[in-house]
Parts: C-alpha cells; structure tokens; sequence
C-alpha cells in the first residue's frame, strides 16, 4: 500500500535525521566532544559523604565548579566538605538530608535555592543496597530501596527542574546501574529501582525536548559494580569482561560524560554487548552467557546492606 504524501514525507525527515544522528555519533566516536566550562555552576550531588558521591566532588571542586553536597551522616558530608575545600573549592555547602523522605528533601532544597541558588546541575547518586533473595528481604527494605534509589529523583527533579526550564537551561545526571538494564539474581529490589530511576531520567528527557526545552541536558550512567564499599564481597565471573570498576576510572568517565554532554554512559563497554545481545538473544542463551559470565553468583560473598545515601 502507497503512503500518503503526509506519510511519505514524514518518514523521509525520520530517515534523515536517523542518518544524521548515525554520523554524528560515528564522528563523535572518533573525535571526543568538546568539554562545556563547569566553572561557578551549581552542582548538587546526593550521597556526597562517601564513596561516588565524594570522588565526583571532588572532581568538581577541581573545575571550579560551586558545590552542594547532600548526605544522612552530616560527619561524612563535612569530611567531603573539607577536602573538597582542600581539593581548590572556593564554594561548598553542605546539608544533612535523608533522601528516602519527599518532605525532607523539599525542605532542603528550598533551604538550598534560598540559601545558594539556582541548581544547574544535579547529580543524583544516593543509593542503597540490601542483597538479598526477594523473599527473605523484610519489606521495610525494599521500601527503602525504591524510596532512595528512585522516588528521590521524583522528588529532586519537582524541587530543581522548574528553575532550568525557566532558564532553558541545565543538567540532569542519573546515576543508575547496570542492575538498571538487566535482572540480577539476589537484587531484585535494587534492579526494580534503577530500572525505574533510568526510565524516568530518560522519560523526563523526552518530555523537555518534546516542549523544546533543547537547553536541559540528561546524563543516565550505568556502571558494573564499582569499589566503594557499597558491593563488599560481591565477585565476578569474567572480570575481564566484567571487572569490579575502580572508582577513580569511573569517575573519570562520569564526569567526561557531563561535560560532553552524552546521554548515555554504561561501564565497562562490554555492557553494550550485553544490551545488544538481550534485544534479540532466546531467553535460554540468555541464561547461559549469564550463568558463563558469573552473573548468578555476584552476591555469595556479599555482606549486608549498603547504603551511599
């Protein structure tokens, strides 16, 4: 059947924009994007007391930017606090705020605008993790889970979003998981959270450039396990193909990822296979590069719950 003039002119804008996105990333590829000027943004980072959350202020400190540390443990926040002062900060502003409460995190974030300004960037990192086998996990933990691993984006976005659309201008980073792209056994209540939190990061992406709110920019970030403490005695299969990630690389690449403004970051690389090969693989080859990868296995030698909030 002969599509419509409407039609037909429709889908040649599709394959248009289709070729020129492929060029754009095949070009990018080869020749890093140009880094944007990070310095006197407002950067607000969740979990900033420890592991991620503290290296990538450090890091920020490090490019001048202005920052607001988030964190339960008001003693870790202030740590990060002073070596990010230490590390060339001229601005640093830290807050005690448990990020599984909508209330609290409103009643911070007012705190902040009032007190600091307008976030331009916000980098949600705080997480937790409980690992354990979905029946034997007291509800009050998964709730907790779902509460810090993915409501408080909601609720951070409500706060900070308004002031970049009336800005047309800002920067969403979601710190996910690989969990966030496939299932893992023993983390079932964590991959449910991160799933979420990357579909709303990248949903709310699409609603702002639907509305042409081109100036937002997203940032959705899906690393293996990372050296922080937050996975202790967690193993891998393959470390090869999967290795447990030090965090100085991961934030490096982190960081290299908001500053050129990509979308999409998933570490180590092997992770883009994996993604390939989940769209088309039968579920039983599925499980058997996941059973040859270790992927059944990483959480025997964890060792209770985490959190980074």
């Amino acid at each position: 059947m002969a599509l419509k003039p409407k039609a037909a002119k429709k889908l040649l804008i599709f394959l248009g924009k289709s070729v020129l996105a492929l060029v754009e990333a095949v070009v990018f590829a080869i020749i890093p994007k140009p880094r944007k000027n990070v310095a006197g943004e407002i950067v607000l980072i969740t979990g900033a007391g420890s592991g991620l959350g503290r290296l990538l202020a450090l890091k920020f400190a490090q490019l001048g930017s202005v920052l607001v540390l988030w964190d339960i443990s008001q003693e870790s926040n202030e740590e990060t606090c002073k070596m990010a002062v230490e590390a060339g900060a001229t601005r640093v502003y830290a807050y005690t705020c448990d990020c599984s409460r909508k209330e609290e995190i409103y009643r911070v974030a007012n705190q902040v605008k009032k007190e600091v300004g307008d976030v331009s960037i916000l980098i949600n990192n705080a997480g937790i993790v409980t690992g354990g086998k979905f029946m034997d996990c007291p509800d009050e933990l998964i709730e907790k889970s779902l509460d810090v691993n993915f409501k408080s984006h909601i609720w951070t976005y409500k706060a900070f979003l308004p002031a970049m659309i009336a800005n047309n201008r800002g920067h969403l980073v979601c710190i996910s998981s690989s969990a966030g792209l496939f299932g893992m056994n023993g983390l079932a209540d964590y991959c449910a959270s991160k799933f979420a939190a990357y579909g709303f990061a990248e949903s709310i992406f699409l609603e702002s450039f639907t509305k042409g709110q081109n100036g937002i920019k997203t940032t959705i970030v899906c690393p293996f396990f990372i050296k922080t403490g937050m996975f202790d005695g967690c193993t891998t299969g393959c470390p090869s193909l999967l290795p447990i990630l030090e965090p100085e690389y991961a934030v490096r690449k982190i960081v290299d990822a908001i500053l050129q403004e990509n979308m999409y970051l998933y570490m180590p690389k092997f992770i883009y296979f994996i993604v390939f090969l989940k769209s088309f693989l039968p579920l039983k080859l599925g499980l058997l590069l996941g059973e040859y990868l270790g992927a059944f296995n990483l959480m025997d030698g964890f060792t209770g719950a985490k959190k980074k909030n």
